[in-house]
């Protein structure tokens, strides 16, 4: 199904082991913008930056099992404490945040689609990421994954796979065309978690490491 697909370019992000809650810098963003995002934004927007330059023109397909959650745990206990949400903090908590941040702090223009894979199935957005491309509607696609720090309300009711979780984002351009530094699509892509999926990018290829100079 995917043979004349490949990954062209990719890049991630990881915050230190010892510091899970850092962000990228984000030196080439306005300050006043970035002020506001979260972890899981701020990620988003450094690993599309660092291939924008490979597919300027491509489309963003944003993929992530538990969106804006430190987001949603502060709109909660504002509703408990003050059984009201203020509208700027609720703009920033919705799923689509994070590629929508980007599209603008980046200036991207041709549009993002935001899912959430159902059962963690990373295989389902990837499908969605891939199917214009292999239509031939787009020449190529911007797949992102990303996922922020779990808040500490959370680790009570964490499944035993979930405790582990350790935040980070990857961004990798899914393209028909051939070229001769691509990467091949997993075998397994069907079965394969965000961490596998970025152990077999950086087991096959080397991650793209440019980063804009501030604006």
């Amino acid at each position: 199904m995917f043979d004349n697909l490949c990954i062209s370019a990719f890049s991630y992000y990881r915050p230190p082991v010892d510091s899970p809650s850092d962000s990228p810098k984000l030196a080439y963003v306005d300050s006043l913008f970035k002020r506001r995002l979260s972890q899981l934004s701020r990620m988003t927007i450094e690993v599309v930056n660092r291939v924008k330059s490979v597919a300027p023109e491509a489309k963003i397909v944003f993929a992530s099992f538990r969106g804006e959650i430190s987001r949603q745990v502060k709109i909660n206990r504002s509703l408990v404490d003050d059984f009201s949400i203020l509208p700027a903090p609720f703009s920033l908590s919705v799923f689509n945040t994070p590629p929508a941040v980007a599209t603008i702090a980046l200036e991207m223009k041709n549009g993002y689609t935001a899912l959430y894979p159902s059962e963690r199935r990373l295989y389902d957005a990837f499908v969605a990421a891939a199917a214009p491309v292999l239509a031939g509607s787009e020449k190529r696609v911007i797949f992102v994954y990303s996922d922020e720090q779990i808040p500490a309300e959370y680790k009570t009711v964490l499944r035993e796979e979930e405790k582990s979780f350790f935040p980070f984002a990857f961004a990798a351009v899914l393209s028909a065309e051939k070229v001769t530094e691509g990467i091949p699509v997993p075998q397994n892509v069907a079965d394969v978690t965000p961490e596998s999926f970025l152990d077999y990018l950086l087991a096959h290829g080397t991650p793209n490491e440019e980063t804009e100079t501030a604006q």
